[in-house]
């Protein structure tokens, strides 16, 4: 039993680590993987799981790391929810990247993005220019959101021909 409440605590202590680690770094980290960010991480969860459950390779000590993992995560979560300046603390909070066409270099340099992934992040929204860009925004998991007049002008163009094949069905 007392092994296997190690295991729980040590497998708490690395989440919390793992936590910190990734607010520290930046959250650009969670949604924009690259080649290497996935190799580092595949190298993190090897290097800590004998962290987490040492000697003790049987499944139960592999389901004692699992179940305290996922209720540490169940009570993080929650505790984020009940309590959201908690989250601000823990996650951030979201970082205005583009205002009307122009790149806040200051907010990219805090967030440690390159104007090459704003650049790609545009496209990626289906834009063609940061320039036609309202508004981009690194959100708090790692996400950028593009609101762009280019969005919507194709937008109200879509659903101006929606009205007029209704009304012309009537």
């Amino acid at each position: 039993m007392e092994s296997y409440l190690r295991i729980a605590f040590s497998s708490v202590a690395v989440y919390i680590f793992i936590i910190v680690s990734i607010r520290i770094l930046g959250k650009k980290e969670l949604a924009q993987l690259s080649v290497i960010d996935l190799v580092f991480i595949l190298l993190i969860s090897n290097s800590v799981q004998n962290a987490m459950v040492g000697p003790d390779t049987s499944l139960t000590g592999g389901l004692a790391a699992a179940t305290s993992l996922f209720l540490i995560n169940y009570l993080f979560k929650y505790l984020l929810f009940k309590f959201p300046k908690l989250g601000i603390i823990v996650q951030g909070h979201s970082l205005m990247l583009i205002y009307k066409g122009k790149v806040i270099e200051e907010n990219a340099r805090k967030a440690q993005i390159t104007i090459n992934e704003i650049e790609e992040a545009v496209r990626e929204h289906g834009v063609i220019s940061v320039k036609d860009v309202d508004i981009a925004v690194l959100e708090i998991d790692g996400n950028i959101s593009i609101i762009s007049n280019d969005y919507q002008h194709r937008t109200s163009k879509r659903r101006k021909g929606k009205s007029k094949r209704t009304q012309s069905s009537s």
